[in-house]
């Protein structure tokens, strides 16, 4: 599930992750949820994303409520070129909480990076913040394709990780899978953005 404020980008990390497009234009607000199908193969196992996109509006939350328990992973994304996004998203996090099932897959997404002369949170601030969360912390661009298709990588590969664990098959735990450092090993830094 993608989540995170209006504007943020939502819908056009999901086309870029789906279609490899970009949604260049005018801005058109998605109203209520929407989804999109896509297969991926991780591992050598074929999976199948069903991504849901969610209005970032306050008017449409109580809709989107009811999709949290549903979720196995949620986005949540804020624009880096908008502080306002990202001060929202402990408000965010905190629906997650009281929403999403336990153990859903959280990551923290700060979007738009190749917007370098406009930004307003710095890549320190949004590490910080997933720290203080305990989830992993991506920066993405919608329109570069910058980390997008790691970002729903990391959480499938978690998925996979926590349902082979559930069935008795894990690895041991020398091999077990870590998101973070995962993340953090395949992550493309800005700069390299734009």
């Amino acid at each position: 599930m993608l989540i995170g404020d209006s504007g943020v980008g939502k819908t056009c990390v999901l086309i870029r992750f789906k279609d490899g497009a970009f949604l260049s234009g005018s801005f058109i607000s998605t109203v209520g949820i929407d989804f999109r199908n896509k297969f991926i193969t991780v591992d050598g196992k074929k999976v199948k994303l069903q991504i849901w996109d969610t209005a970032g509006q306050e008017r449409f939350r109580s809709i989107t409520h009811a999709y949290y328990r549903d979720a196995h992973a949620l986005l949540l994304l804020y624009d880096v070129g908008r502080r306002k996004t990202f001060e929202n998203t402990r408000a965010w996090l905190s629906e997650i909480k009281e929403y999403a099932p336990q153990g859903a897959v959280v990551i923290l997404l700060g979007n738009k990076c190749d917007l370098t002369k406009e930004r307003q949170v710095k890549r320190e601030d949004g590490e910080k913040l997933a720290a203080e969360y305990n989830v992993p912390f991506i920066e993405t661009s919608a329109k570069s394709g910058m980390n997008i298709d790691l970002a729903f990588e990391a959480a499938s590969r978690e998925l996979m990780n926590i349902e082979s664990s559930m069935n008795g098959n894990g690895p041991n735990q020398n091999n077990r899978f870590e998101i973070r450092q995962y993340v953090s090993g395949k992550e493309q830094k800005p700069g390299c953005c734009g």
